[in-house]
Parts: C-alpha cells; structure tokens; sequence
C-alpha cells in the first residue's frame, strides 16, 4: 500500500497492533496475547520491540505489557497513572505522558488523545486508578501518519483529531457492547476523513458483534475498510 511508504501495520486480533517503520522502529500497541483467542499463535513478534503503547488499563490491553517488555526490551508509554502502575509491575522502562502531550520516539511523533472509555485497572489487589482511556496519533517522518483510538465512542471532536493531525490509516473499534460499532464508527470516519480505516475490538468475544462488511456497507467508498485477518498486515 503506497500511502504507507515503507510502514507495515499488522493486526494481532482484538486491539492489538504492531507498527514496524521503515527506518526500523517497532511500536506494539495494546498487547492482549497470551489470552487473545483471536491472537494468531503461529505469529512470532520481533526480537526488539522499541515502544509498547497502551491506551487504557483494561485488562484486554494491557494483561501482556509486563512479560512483553521483559522479553524483547520495551520502554512502555501510556498515561502518567497507567505508566505508573506498570513499572509498579514490574516494566523497567516508562515514559508517563497526559492527553495533549507529544513524545517523539525515534522518528515517530505520538500524540496522546481524546477517547471516550472508563479505564481502570483490575489485579488480584482489588481495582485502580491508572487515569483516563486515550487514543495515539502516530506521525512517521517519511511516513504516514496512523491514528489508534483506543476504545471509545464517536465524539464530535475527533474533528480536531482530523484538522490537527488529519491521520491516512485510522483503527477503529467497531464490535459494539463495549465501544462503538459499525453505525457510530461510520460517522468517526466522516469526521476524521481517513483514507483507510483498519477495523478493531470485533469478533473476539460473543458481544462483539460488529463487522467490517457493515462498517464498508456504511462509509463513504472512498475510504477503504481493511478485511485482514489476525496476523496479517496493510
């Protein structure tokens, strides 16, 4: 796909997502692994993953952040809180940020932003507060810029989202139940005007229900709904 430019973008089932740049830069975004029944089990992640980036503390995109960053090296970004919490797991490296706030992380520019979710964190200690649920824009130099949104609604200012950063592939979760579905994501896409959308959050368990078939029976033709499965990539 020649809007990528060198960018590979590789659904691993439910949120999860991982970004290899051009320059060689990988980004692992809401590991769900281990329990993922919709994790591809023959996929083997890179030696090295740079970043994991982690929208929200919910289990089913953060259970595997601890052993992930152990085994291949990763410094974790999330939400001050929730970057706390983490190191309190046992994550050597974190980089704690806010909603509005920009890291660069070698040639890629994350901005965290706005999602519409609860978010804390449950363990064997009871439930915490670990901040706010929070989308990423993903600007590559010499390359696309990718918009993960993490778990949420639609909400009316993912139109800043589109005139600040104006992202070419956006991940959307469209399974319903838990955040939008195909209805709510069709008007995400009107708002943030992507050239691609790469559906998430479907498909994993019995309530989430929506499809990308209906998300691209809703969306303007333009925009194209990529069908992958786990384990293959844009």
């Amino acid at each position: 796909m020649s809007l990528l430019k060198g960018t590979r973008v590789t659904w691993l089932g439910h949120a999860t997502v991982l970004v290899q740049t051009a320059k060689g830069t990988h980004i692992l975004i809401d590991p769900f692994i281990a329990h993922n029944p919709k994790y591809p089990r023959s996929f083997v992640l890179p030696e090295k993953i740079h970043y994991i980036l982690l929208t929200h503390g919910h289990g089913d995109h953060i259970s595997d952040a601890v052993p992930v960053a152990a085994k291949h090296g990763s410094t974790v970004v999330a939400i001050y809180e929730l970057a706390a919490y983490v190191a309190g797991k046992g994550v050597a490296d974190t980089i704690g940020m806010n909603v509005g706030g920009t890291v660069q992380l070698e040639e890629v520019a994350v901005t965290m932003v706005d999602a519409k979710h609860s978010a804390a964190a449950q363990d064997e200690h009871g439930t915490h507060y670990v901040g706010v649920a929070a989308g990423f824009v993903l600007e590559i130099a010499d390359g696309p810029v990718l918009y993960h949104a993490g778990d949420t609604s639609v909400f009316g200012d993912m139109k800043l989202i589109a005139e600040l950063y104006r992202p070419e592939v956006a991940m959307l979760p469209i399974g319903g139940h838990y955040t939008m579905g195909p209805k709510e994501a069709a008007l995400a896409a009107t708002f943030l005007s992507p050239r691609v959308i790469l559906p998430l959050h479907f498909g994993t368990f019995p309530p989430l229900k929506g499809t990308p078939e209906e998300l691209a029976g809703l969306v303007d033709s333009r925009i194209q709904v990529a069908r992958l499965a786990p384990g293959e990539s844009l």
